[in-house]
């Protein structure tokens, strides 16, 4: 059995799950509502503050769903009392970023600037040029435009320059060294 899948999730207050008759999740809560689609063998079976992913049989495939429905399912009751947030920090000389209507206007050393468009579900503010942080209900979405943005200039271990999670190491190596 899953372990992950056996796990109850615990409804929080103000947050509703509704299942609809095609297996359609909606969890609405005070930050925001979210939907997905349940695989077809994966049912929820809701009391009245908790919530419990069950399987029809043990083939492999619903054995492997089990657990990735329920923290799925999880990761939306978090979304929409919490929400999600990831913080990306820019190092480099003349290296900076910028909020520009709809899109996320990047100064990363190349000769043209970057930019990228903002997903709608996303907010995004930068602080001191250089600090930027990405929020939403979405777990998926933050992560991944926090990761597409990163991809523009991954940090580099000679000077360090470069898009980097905050609290990141970036292992440093040593240069060339002069033979005499």
């Amino acid at each position: 059995m899953s372990r992950v899948g056996q796990k109850v999730i615990s409804l929080p207050d103000k947050v509703s799950i509704n299942v609809g008759a095609g297996g359609e999740v909606t969890v609405e809560g005070p930050k925001g509502k979210l939907q997905w689609q349940l695989p077809q063998g994966i049912s929820i079976d809701q009391e009245e503050s908790a919530v419990e992913v069950k399987r029809e049989n043990d083939q492999r495939q619903l054995r492997a769903l089990h657990g990735t429905a329920r923290s799925l399912i999880n990761n939306m009751v978090e979304g929409v009392t919490n929400g999600f947030a990831k913080e990306l920090e820019i190092q480099g000389v003349g290296f900076r970023a910028a909020v520009k209507g709809d899109k996320l206007d990047l100064s990363l050393g190349k000769s043209h600037p970057i930019l990228h468009p903002i997903p709608s579900e996303v907010t995004v503010t930068v602080t001191e040029n250089t600090k930027i942080k990405v929020e939403g209900v979405n777990k998926q979405v933050v992560g991944q435009f926090a990761a597409e943005v990163r991809n523009y200039y991954p940090p580099e271990p000679y000077k360090g320059k470069g898009v980097r999670y905050v609290g990141e190491y970036v292992r440093r190596k040593a240069g060339k060294s002069v033979q005499k």
